[in-house]
């Protein structure tokens, strides 16, 4: 008998998915995965975010401007996301924070931009979801000024290291984990998890990015979340089960409760 798993997808680009949503969401269910986050990176995809919170049961909402497109970000811009995250479907604030690997926007305009998300989740009282490539220490000093978060904070896809982690745990933060957790170069990243504590662990696909091993650099899936959680599950030495149940759990309290 297979065993019945209760998993959460907590960041899933839905509107850059090929195909119909509902098609990946009834998979997901199949693999155990009960619960998605759809997460914008502009006003349009955050728009779609809320409209598959409302379509689909089982899809949370997450609003915001990627800080790729941070230069387009003015205080209309955060009006309209303030309008987008009244929507009781709504759970957070992001995909906000900062990329100085590819700086497709000024460095300035990210740290405003990431600020004002802040500022609005703060605001809102809804988490805000951070994204971070090569930018850890201004990340972390931009989110000190607003701590503490008080299980408000999740650093998705996390790439930084150990006191990095520490860091965003003690301000109230989760860390989330993706696809290359599985990948066997990626000793580092597999040797912190294994040291973090599960009740501070999110698990996401980052879809249709970062598919997981051994669909390695192929279009993921909301479903192949059950992969990481296999992976992580083995790194820390407890039952797949335990590891549903706790991140399950860690994802409901950072939402609020169901």
């Amino acid at each position: 008998m297979k065993m019945k798993l209760e998993l959460v997808d907590t960041h899933a680009h839905l509107d850059l998915l090929e195909g119909e949503v509902e098609i990946y969401l009834r998979d997901a269910a199949h693999a155990g995965v009960n619960l998605v986050a759809a997460v914008g990176i502009n006003l349009e995809a955050s728009r779609k975010a809320v409209e598959y919170s409302e379509k689909f049961e089982g899809v949370d909402a997450i609003v915001g401007i990627h800080p790729h497109e941070a230069s387009t970000v003015d205080r209309r811009t955060m009006d309209r996301l303030r309008e987008l995250a009244c929507n009781p479907g709504v759970v957070g604030i992001g995909e906000t924070g900062l990329d100085f690997y590819r700086n497709r926007s000024p460095r300035a305009d990210q740290e405003r931009s990431f600020r004002w998300h802040v500022e609005l989740a703060k605001e809102m009282s809804l988490a805000v979801v951070v994204h971070d490539r090569d930018a850890h220490a201004e990340t972390i000093k931009i989110l000190e000024e607003y701590a503490p978060f008080r299980d408000k904070l999740v650093l998705h896809c996390f790439s930084g290291d150990l006191a990095m982690a520490r860091e965003c745990m003690e301000m109230g933060g989760y860390i989330s984990v993706a696809g290359p957790i599985t990948f066997l170069n990626a000793k580092r990243l597999r040797e912190l998890v294994a040291q973090l504590p599960l009740e501070r662990l999110l698990l996401e696909t980052d879809c249709p990015f970062l598919s997981p091993h051994p669909y390695r650099g192929k279009p993921n899936f909301p479903a192949r979340v059950a992969l990481i959680a296999q992976c992580v599950a083995e790194l820390k030495g407890v039952t797949l089960k335990e590891v549903a149940e706790i991140t399950t759990r860690n994802w409901l309290t950072v939402k609020g409760g169901d």
